[in-house]
C-alpha cells in the first residue's frame, strides 16, 4: 500500500510540473510550432513523446518492482 502510495505522490507531481509547462509556454508563439499545427505533423511528435515518457515511467516502476523483490530476499 505505502508503494502506491508513492506513485500517486509521483504521478500527481509529474502532472503538476506538466501544467506549470504548458502554462508556461503559452504566451511564446513559435514559428516551428505553428507550421507543424497547420501540417498535422505536432500531433506525430506529441504522440512519440507521450509514448517515450509512458515507456521510461513503466521502466521505471518494473525496476523498482525487481529492486524490492531482491531486497526481501536478502
Amino acid at each position: 500500500m505505502n508503494t502506491w502510495i508513492k506513485m500517486k505522490k509521483l504521478i500527481f507531481t509529474l502532472f503538476a510540473a506538466f501544467l506549470t509547462l504548458l502554462a508556461h509556454a503559452q504566451g511564446q508563439e513559435v514559428e516551428m510550432a505553428d507550421t507543424m499545427r497547420s501540417n498535422g505533423k505536432i500531433y506525430v511528435v506529441v504522440s512519440i513523446l507521450s509514448i517515450i515518457f509512458i515507456g521510461i515511467v513503466v521502466y521505471l516502476v518494473l525496476i523498482d518492482r525487481k529492486l524490492k523483490k531482491l531486497e526481501k530476499e536478502k
